[in-house]
């Protein structure tokens, strides 16, 4: 077999989905449009006679002090001195309460409510340009660009305002020399919860006593960090808030009777530490405002709000600081920090609460009407009515001011009604779509996993070389881009890509099917056997089959939110449903148990069973032994799966924390040990494995990978844990060595796994060849073999494991020079014994999966350990089942030339790399993303995005990541446990030979290409399906009140979940067909006269 055939098909069809979710998320997932336009000192109150200069009166405050901590949850904030037993994130922030009581006109604490994405760059963002987010911009936190829009930095500097700044870099990237000085830090490195508060802490001080600024911006980072690595509930983040209560007194105390001091927090954190969605727990933040001076009229009323949203934040800080509103704030000025209308001096310099609200009104409806006129996305009968309500509010405004006056009493409400009301408009309407886009990628999509189930079922055709070409396609797919290219040069000056792409995907995708669809007639083979025929699907039966109703059930629930909440168990189930048709089809049909003979029928007429009953009842006990460890680690699995906020009393599990968090020793120890146990088993079963079929005998690269390169990177991984888990202050002596250890660690562990990853592709034989004296030969009373792949060097393993014909073409290429019984001493040739033969395939890649496997691990925490286990027992009993079921049923007769895998255990497998994805403590949510897996061997942070984001990617579908490239055991595992003296053929060989396994591959190489290339495309019509149906819910739900809580993300996770589980579906089989160009050049090697 080459790949010449099948690994160009592959890498068309996965590049046709790839340009689907392409040309889809394009159309989905845009950005609102941003409206870059500035607001001016002369446009901020109505037009008279004389126009006012707003920002030549005296602002209430001429200066600022902006303490933002990262992760200040109100939670944090709120004192309660009747509780005796604080947890450690609770009454650490004293000072705050003290204020309030001691100073109720000059401090007020509100909840400070941010609108989803919870990430620190959509906040920042939020809260200077007082603009809403759209679900695209999570996207962009650890890569932010600059802000071009209005904001309140810009206008500071306009107005020669000296802004400092100092803490998280993420704000100079946002913010590119736009301050007086800045003193940014590194803040993607979440384990490092000191550098930037101390960096903070040696200028804040010595800058706040000088005289060269006017609003001074302070970062801190070290809750937010401290959250991420031990949670809320850790004696560091009462360490941590307890620094920050110290911070915020000496701030206070050094504060001018004109300076206003700003303590907030951008987002809140769950109970584990971690922010990004939109439940309560993320979006409330802290927001305590202070001035030596009072500002207040007095304690709280009840006519204040509870909660602020973070917007809100600018239109107030704008009009104290004597500054226009950003052209594009939606936000609402905070009323009780103005005085009420009557106490006013001015409405140039120090607005009352009625002049603060019609300011604010002008300038969100003067955003209002610009932003309509260009994106026209908010209905029209919408727009009219805001357009009426703002025209009847300045009727009256303007009539009170304008006669002299006293406004009426409910104006105020009226003016706040109408600012409320224009931001829940542009919420709901500032999930811009391209419809055409999406309809493309649809169609793209569509056509995608329709071309990928025909090449499945015409996988024999396709891989006959005169047959299988893809000139057609390419050159239909150049001529189309060529086209619409062209076509949009004409027509719009310029040309986008993603079209282009899209037709000419399509273009070959038509005239693919257009082909198949001809060759789609039934194919008779020379050994006889008959292609798939397209025309039996077309059966309404056919949909009634578990194996074709599970998938469809689970591609219709993700419509239901309830059902994406809840995906991990729904998907154990459906795994465990689908396993357990299996013995019940072959009970069904009677291959389950040995066949009773009929005494009526006589015993001549009767063909001859294709197994003996012992060897039917043991496969059938191998097979219900399979069933059960294979129900009781998917239901063991449940034990590790994370929690969504929408679950309401869920506890996550508690092997999703690192053992840095736990505090009890003892359990640390326990969780420790256990976790090391069980990657010890994982690497005892892969070796055992290796050793009981024979492919630990050689001398190759993937032996010596497999003997020590596999147990130095378990060994790494384990001290690894150890150092990982020490505390900061328990060992101050070694810190230095165990800072050094925290790097060297993972470090040397990946340079293991990629030495072995590289010597089992360089070379993958894991075979060993023993040549037997021809004497030897004679002294058997019959006919030895001559060549036999034995599965160890033992006589035990010979006799259980011994193939008498390694290769039909060298034995056919070796009988002209054999005479009569032993022969072997005539030609002066040889008889050969070659060892770990029969699972040339297999090996390798098992192997080259274990070897990955390990190295994913170290990126989870350690309590993953176990969940890896049961894993890997999961794919050994899918595995097992699916060769017992072979074997029972004759399966190994069908299509295509007798190595098809049926439809089942592909759907299993795909489902329980889903299972896997929720049993490994990930979920399709943005707080879930374990982020700490970017700083393994990297505590001290990264200088770019690309690494980080790839060490979390990996982390995040590392189930996709196993289960994708592992695929290609499907096709070996039923010839690898194949039964001597079994007499159901698999299309070649002879009645009651010994078993021959994977070798049949080598026999056949056309039928082996076809089988390959129908088991990937199978994997990726199952994987594209789920992809297909994500899509085709967010698109038709896109308006649902759940779909950027609910369907956006999923269809993220999906879409990433198909490119990586595709991109490894493609190095498994790239792996096979490397293996198999090693095979032909050792027959060559071994038979210099062979023709192969």
């Amino acid at each position: 077999m080459t790949g010449r055939t099948v690994l160009p098909l592959l890498l068309w069809l996965c590049a046709a989905y790839f340009v689907g979710i392409y040309l889809f998320v394009g159309g989905f997932l845009l950005v609102r449009l941003e409206v870059n336009r500035t607001s001016g000192c002369a446009d901020v109150l109505q037009p008279g006679e004389e126009p006012l200069d707003f920002c030549q009166a005296p602002p209430r405050f001429r200066r600022t002090v902006v303490l933002i901590i990262d992760a200040l949850k109100i939670d944090f904030a709120r004192f309660d001195p009747t509780n005796a037993s604080p947890r450690p994130h609770e009454n650490k922030l004293p000072v705050l309460q003290e204020t309030l009581s001691a100073r109720p006109a000059h401090s007020r604490l509100y909840a400070f409510r941010a609108d989803p994405p919870t990430t620190t760059m959509q906040r920042i963002k939020g809260f200077t340009t007082g603009s809403l987010p759209t679900f695209v911009d999570v996207g962009n936190n650890f890569a932010s660009s600059a802000i071009l829009e209005d904001n309140l930095i810009h206008q500071l500097g306009r107005m020669g305002k000296r802004v400092v700044f100092m803490g998280d870099d993420t704000w100079e990237n946002l913010f590119p020399r736009k301050f007086h000085r800045s003193l940014p830090f590194p803040s993607f490195n979440v384990k490092d919860l000191h550098t930037v508060d101390n960096g903070i802490l040696q200028h804040l001080y010595t800058t706040m006593v000088g005289d060269d600024w006017d609003v001074l911006l302070a970062h801190f980072l070290g809750v937010d960090h401290c959250g991420h690595r031990f949670g809320p509930d850790h004696p560091a983040m009462a360490d941590k808030l307890t620094q920050m209560d110290g911070v915020i007194r000496s701030v206070m105390e050094r504060l001018q009777d004109d300076t206003l001091l700003v303590v907030m927090g951008d987002h809140g954190m769950t109970d584990t530490g971690d922010h990004g969605g939109e439940s309560q727990k993320e979006t409330d933040a802290a927001l305590f405002l202070y001035s030596p001076s009072p500002i207040f009229a007095g304690p709280p009323s009840q006519d204040e709000p509870d909660v602020v949203p973070q917007t809100d934040l600018v239109p107030t800080l704008a009009l104290l600081l004597g500054i226009p509103i950003p052209f594009s704030s939606v936000g609402q000025v905070l009323l009780p920090l103005f005085p009420p209308h009557q106490q006013a001096g001015g409405a140039a310099g120090r607005p009352s609460q009625l002049e603060a609200l019609w300011i604010n009104t002008k300038q969100v409806n003067r955003f209002l009407e610009t932003y309509s006129a260009l994106a026209r996305d908010i209905s029209p009968e919408r727009l009219a009515e805001l357009k009426a309500d703002f025209a009847r509010l300045a009727a009256s405004y303007l009539g009170s001011v304008g006669e002299g006056r006293p406004p009426p009493p409910q104006l105020a409400s009226s003016l706040q009604a109408y600012l409320t009301s224009v931001r829940d408009t542009c919420r709901s309407t500032w999930a811009r779509f391209n419809p055409l886009k999406m309809a493309g990628g649809l169609a793209v999509l569509a056509l995608a996993c329709l071309t990928c189930f025909v090449t499945s079922e015409l996988s024999v055709v396709l891989t006959q070389e005169k047959r299988a070409g893809l000139k057609a396609p390419a050159a239909v797919a150049l001529a189309a881009a060529a086209g619409v290219a062209a076509a949009q040069l004409l027509t719009r000056g310029y040309v986008e890509a993603a079209w282009c792409l899209a037709a000419g995907t399509v273009g070959s995708q038509l005239l693919f099917l257009w082909r198949a669809w001809r060759l789609g007639g039934p194919v008779v083979l020379k050994n006889g056997a008959r292609a798939s025929r397209l025309s039996r699907w077309l059966s309404p039966r056919r949909l009634l089959v578990p194996s074709v109703a599970v998938p469809l059930l689970r591609c219709a629930s993700l419509f239901s939110d309830s059902y994406v909440i809840y995906e991990g168990r729904v998907v154990t189930f459906l795994l465990l449903s689908l396993a357990l048709y299996v013995p019940v089809h072959l009970n069904w049909n009677g291959h389950l148990l040995p066949p009773t003979p009929d005494p009526l029928k006589s015993a001549g007429l009767l063909p001859s069973p294709a197994l003996s009953p012992a060897a039917v009842r043991k496969e059938s006990g191998t097979l219900c032994g399979c069933l059960g460890l294979l129900v009781v680690c998917a239901y063991l699995s449940l034990c590790f799966h994370g929690c969504r906020e929408e679950q309401g009393l869920c506890q996550p599990s508690p092997f999703l924390s690192p053992l840095s968090r736990l505090q009890d020793n003892q359990l640390k120890n326990l969780y420790y040990g256990v976790s090391v146990a069980s990657l010890a088993v994982c690497a005892y079963l892969l070796r055992l494995c290796l050793c009981h079929y024979g492919n630990l005998n050689a001398s190759g690269g993937a032996v010596f990978a497999a003997r020590w390169v596999l147990p130095l990177l378990c060994v790494c991984a384990g001290l690894h844990w150890a150092v990982s888990a020490a505390p900061e202050d328990g060992f101050r002596k070694l810190a230095e060595l165990i800072r050094v250890a925290q790097l060297a660690l993972p470090r040397a562990a990946f340079c293991l796994l990629g030495a072995g990853l590289s010597l089992v592709w360089a070379d993958p034989l894991t075979v060993f060849v023993k040549a037997r004296p021809a004497a030897s030969a004679r002294s058997s009373a019959l006919p030895p073999p001559r060549y036999r792949a034995s599965t160890g060097i033992s006589p035990q393993a010979e006799l259980h494991h011994l193939i008498p014909q390694i290769y039909q073409r060298m034995r056919r290429s070796l009988e002209d020079g054999e005479a009569g019984g032993g022969g072997g001493e005539e030609d002066h040739r040889p008889a050969v014994e070659a060892y770990g033969l029969g699972t040339v395939y297999s090996a390798p890649l098992l192997l080259f999966c274990g070897l990955l496997g390990v190295g994913l691990l170290l990126l989870h925490p350690e309590g993953m350990t176990l969940s890896f286990l049961l894993l890997l027992l999961e794919m050994a009993a899918l595995l097992h089942i699916h060769a017992s079921s072979s074997t029972l049923s004759g399966a190994a007769g069908s299509d295509p030339g007798g190595f098809s895998v049926p439809w089942t255990p592909v759907v299993a497998w795909a489902l329980a790399a889903t299972q896997f994805f929720h049993a490994t403590g990930h979920l399709p949510t943005f707080p879930s993303i374990q982020w700490g897996a970017a700083f393994v061997g990297f505590p001290d942070g990264h200088a770019g995005t690309i690494l980080p984001a790839s060490l979390v990617t990996l982390n995040t579908f590392a189930s996709h990541i196993l289960f994708a490239a592992a695929c290609p055991l499907l096709l070996f595992w039923p010839l690898v446990r194949e039964l001597r003296g079994s007499r159901a053929g698999r299309g070649c060989g002879d009645e009651g030979e010994d078993a021959v396994m994977e070798m049949r591959l080598r026999e056949n190489p056309r039928q082996f290409a076809a089988a390959l290339l129908q088991l990937a495309a199978r994997y990726l019509f199952v994987l594209g399906a789920q992809a297909l149906s994500s899509v085709c819910a967010a698109a038709i739900l896109r308006r649902h009140l759940m779909v950027w809580k609910v369907f956006a993300p999923k269809l993220m996770f999906e879409a990433c979940g198909f490119l990586v589980s595709s991109v490894f579906l493609l190095v498994g089989v790239t792996l096979v067909l490397r293996v198999d160009v090693a095979v032909g050049r050792w027959f060559k090697t071994l038979v210099p006269d062979a023709s192969r």
